[in-house]
C-alpha cells in the first residue's frame, strides 16, 4: 500500500529512465568492438551473446545491431543473422575517393561562393571541437576525430546548398569504414586537422578556387594515407 501511495504522490514529478541513454551506451560499446577489431571482419554477432556480454536486455541490442547494419558496419543474412562487414579493399578505397574527388571540391567551391559570416563561425566552431589530434590508436581515443571528420564534410556539403550531395555523402559512411582500416596516431591526425583548417579558411574567405583546391588536396592526401594502411 505504501508503494502505491508513493507512486501516486510522485507520479509526473519523477522523469522516467531514458532508454535512449542505455541504447547509446550499447551502441558505442558494440561499435568499439568492431572498430578495434575485437570483433574481426566476418565474425558472427549474436544478439543473445551481446546482451549477456554487456549485461543488458535484448531490446537495445536489437536496435543497435540494426543501426550498425544501416551504417554498413554489420551485414545481415536470412537465417544466419548479423556478421561484421569486411573492411574496404584498396580498390574500394580508390573508388570511394574517386567519387568524393568529383563531388566535394565542387561543394567546397560552392560553399565559398555562398559563404556568410555565420557559416564561417560554424566552421571555426567545428574545428574547435578537436583542438589537437588524439595520440592513441584505439577507437576510444580517436572516435572524436572520426566524428569531427564526418561533421566537417557534412557541413561543407550543407553550406554548398546541395541536399542531394549531402545525402550521398551520408550514405557512404566513409569516415567509419576508413577509420576501421586503422588510425596511426598523432601524425595522421595532425595532417587531417591542418587540411580541414585550410579548407575552412578558403571557404570562409569566399575564395572558390582555393576552397576547391584545398578540398581536392585533402581528399587526395587522405586517400593515399588510407591506401598505405591497406585492408
Amino acid at each position: 500500500m505504501v508503494a502505491k501511495e508513493l507512486e501516486n504522490r510522485l507520479k509526473g514529478r519523477v522523469p522516467a529512465a531514458r532508454r535512449s541513454v542505455l541504447t547509446e551506451d550499447v551502441y558505442e560499446r558494440v561499435k568499439s568492438l568492431i572498430m578495434n577489431r575485437d570483433l574481426e571482419p566476418g565474425a558472427r554477432v549474436n544478439i543473445y551473446a551481446v546482451a549477456r556480454l554487456l549485461d543488458v536486455s535484448q531490446t537495445p541490442v536489437r536496435e543497435v545491431l540494426s543501426a550498425l547494419e544501416s551504417e554498413g558496419l554489420l551485414t545481415k543474412e536470412a537465417l544466419r543473422g548479423y556478421s561484421v562487414a569486411p573492411v574496404l579493399s584498396p580498390g574500394q578505397i580508390a573508388d570511394l575517393y574517386q567519387l568524393r574527388l568529383l563531388l566535394e571540391p565542387w561543394a567546397a567551391a560552392r560553399a565559398a561562393e555562398r559563404v556568410t559570416a555565420g557559416a564561417g563561425e560554424r566552421m571555426r566552431a567545428e574545428l574547435a571541437t578537436v583542438p589537437q589530434a588524439p595520440r592513441g590508436t584505439r577507437y576510444e581515443d580517436y572516435h572524436g576525430l572520426s566524428e569531427h571528420d564526418a561533421r566537417f564534410h557534412d557541413l561543407i556539403a550543407e553550406l554548398s546548398g546541395s541536399e542531394a550531395l549531402r545525402e550521398a555523402l551520408r550514405r557512404t559512411h566513409c569516415h567509419l569504414h576508413l577509420f576501421r582500416l586503422g588510425y596511426e596516431g598523432r601524425d595522421t591526425g595532425d595532417r587531417t586537422l591542418v587540411e580541414h583548417s585550410r579548407v575552412a579558411e578558403a571557404v570562409a574567405a569566399g575564395d572558390q578556387e582555393a576552397a576547391s583546391e584545398a578540398m581536392r588536396a585533402h581528399l587526395a592526401a587522405a586517400r593515399d594515407r588510407f591506401l598505405e594502411v591497406g585492408p
